[in-house]
């Protein structure tokens, strides 16, 4: 989770909102946020966006933002038109990693015994689907963070990498774990051994990144998946994710045991009903998500 702001980046930098996104840092009647931007987007205001909005730090992953990112998203899950969401950063860093000033001096004891990095299990737990469109750095815990979402976009500068190991540590919220798992052991090693990143382009070709688009156009084009993914029904939506997750933890006859079940719930649905019924009369389905 280590930040790279603090081994590559010397100075001050100052990163730019992005141009795209309003002033505004508040959502419904969630209060103020200090270290994101959260709100509604899309044509029908369906699509949920968060933006971290740390530019001091490189958007480093400090436990206030943390929190600030679990509770938007705990909104979102609630807001019955929210349909998806799209998590950024800004055009030169998603996140450059964790604080390391706010956790260098913890120690074993501490980390153990109050479950350090539990504040992270929210997004293994929010069911609609998350697109990370990721410009500039996505480091160490921003690569784990990235990779905690379900779709991976990418502009064209964009690197990833797990620079733990530059720092006398190994990475604690799955870049060990995901990344060998979506790249292969060889890559993964390689990046976990050496703390190199990878561009873009290695990235797309590895299966880390779904598509690759020009930095102004990355979010955009999120936003645009987004809307296509909320203009499905919601609750099979959520069952279709939930089957993708279960291939990475469970054997081949275990997953398709499930998805067998998941399928034949779908069954119980009037979206079902309505999605065939629609499909058969030629016709756009008007969903309802029950």
């Amino acid at each position: 989770m280590a930040s790279l702001s603090t081994l590559l980046l010397r100075g001050p930098s100052v990163l730019r909102r992005c141009p795209w996104l309003p002033a505004a840092r508040t959502y419904a009647a969630g209060g103020d946020f200090e270290y994101i931007i959260a709100e509604k987007r899309g044509k029908n205001n369906n699509v949920g966006l968060v933006q971290l909005n740390r530019p001091e730090a490189l958007n480093a992953l400090c436990k206030g933002l943390i929190e600030e990112l679990s509770r938007a998203l705990m909104m979102f899950q609630k807001d019955p038109s929210i349909g998806a969401v799209v998590m950024t950063g800004t055009e030169k860093a998603f996140a450059a990693g964790a604080d390391i000033k706010e956790i260098r001096d913890k120690t074993f004891q501490s980390c153990y015994s109050d479950n350090f990095l539990k504040d992270w299990d929210f997004l293994n737990q929010f069911k609609k689907p998350v697109i990370a469109a990721v410009n500039g750095f996505a480091l160490g815990g921003g690569c784990e963070l990235a990779m905690m979402c379900d779709i991976i976009y990418a502009g064209e500068k964009a690197q990833f990498g797990q620079p733990e190991i530059l720092i006398g540590t190994i990475p604690g919220a799955g870049g060990t774990q995901r990344l060998t798992r979506v790249v292969g052991k060889s890559l993964a090693m390689e990046m976990v051994l050496t703390g190199d990143r990878i561009s873009a382009q290695e990235a797309k070709q590895a299966g880390l990144v779904s598509k690759i688009f020009p930095v102004e156009k990355v979010v955009e084009e999120a936003i645009h998946c987004a809307e296509k993914i909320a203009s499905n029904s919601k609750i099979v939506t959520e069952m279709a994710k939930e089957s993708v997750n279960a291939a990475f933890e469970l054997t081949l006859a275990e997953g398709m045991r499930l998805e067998k079940k998941l399928f034949y719930s779908t069954f119980a649905t009037d979206d079902r009903k309505e999605g065939m019924n629609a499909f058969v009369e030629k016709r756009k389905p008007n969903f309802k998500d029950k």
